[in-house]
């Protein structure tokens, strides 16, 4: 269902990523984790679930049995798509918390699985929440939801891990990423929806990303990504093996407040259509949401269950 066309746009030029937004419309889907966009088409994930759009928004495939192995994984993010390809970050996720992390490549046409890219947890990452291919540098990135500090980074011509960044300032519970221009445009769940308070997209400027890979070293234990293993003195455990060789940095700005919402909700995927410049922003709302899994309709508001949204934004030339 396509709701409330809002507002005009002046003359489109300049880069593919605005400065400035204006709703153009809201379009009501079925899946609420990511969305992605080619020069023909729309992707959609669900949990557990990919389906493709045309550009009139008309549904036209779908896939809901998307694991090759369901009892390893469970959970889709945000997606990308390139080259006639969906590329998806996959996990088992329970209660905040990411294990079996993997991208997973689907061919864009049949939506049917073809390959995954193996994960480094010696990175750091602890789960993935989004997924951005860097055309230009020929790599894929993954978000993390559990701790937003970093983005991790990976070569698609070797599937090796290449190197990941701190956020600074770190987006508060990142659902998604995208990249285009240069630039990669994070969506951070850092409102508070019972309170009405709106989620925000942040920016950084890639730059360039080098090669620090995995070496050997010595690391502390973790026994949660927020706290230390300790042994029967107090003291913290260390492993020796390969761990992160280094980071580079990401300089994030604040890109747009996200108060156009229907509802303050989870604010999930994030996209830009390589076709008309067109921001693509998906939101949830309607259901509580305790540690990244929802636990019913908010009854009070009228809700009987959760509403996933594609917002359809324009760029805005003065």
């Amino acid at each position: 269902m396509i709701v409330g066309i809002v507002c005009g746009v002046g003359n489109l030029k300049g880069s593919i990523i605005g400065d400035e937004y204006r709703l153009k419309k809201v379009v009501e889907v079925p899946g609420r984790q990511g969305i992605a966009a080619d020069s023909v088409f729309y992707y959609v994930s669900d949990t557990k679930a990919i389906y493709k759009y045309d550009k009139n928004w008309h549904l036209i495939n779908v896939n809901r049995q998307p694991f090759v192995n369901p009892e390893v994984a469970n959970h889709f993010g945000d997606i990308d798509v390139w080259n006639g390809e969906i590329y998806c970050g996959i996990e088992r996720f329970e209660y905040g918390r990411g294990y079996n992390i993997a991208v997973s490549i689907y061919d864009a046409e049949t939506l049917e699985w073809k390959r995954d890219l193996p994960w480094s947890p010696e990175s750091g990452q602890v789960e993935v929440s989004g997924i951005a291919v860097d055309r230009d540098r020929n790599m894929v990135w993954m978000s993390d939801w559990v701790d937003s500090r970093y983005v991790y980074c990976y070569d698609l011509a070797t599937g090796r891990y290449h190197t990941k960044m701190q956020c600074q300032p770190t987006p508060y519970w990142c659902q998604g990423i995208t990249i285009a221009d240069g630039k990669m445009i994070f969506s951070a769940d850092d409102g508070e929806a019972a309170y009405g308070i709106a989620d925000n997209l942040y920016v950084t400027d890639l730059g360039n990303i080098p090669y620090t890979g995995l070496v050997e070293g010595e690391e502390v234990v973790k026994d949660t990504p927020f706290s230390v293993k300790l042994d029967e003195k107090g003291m913290p455990f260390l492993r020796k093996g390969l761990v992160a060789g280094g980071a580079v940095k990401g300089s994030l700005r604040h890109f747009r407040e996200m108060s156009d919402f229907a509802r303050a909700g989870e604010i999930e995927g994030v996209a830009i259509d390589p076709s008309n410049g067109d921001l693509l922003v998906l939101n949830n709302r309607g259901t509580r949401i305790v540690l990244g899994m929802s636990q019913g309709p908010i009854t009070e508001e009228g809700y009987t269950g959760e509403v996933h949204e594609v917002y359809v934004y324009e760029k805005y030339v003065k």
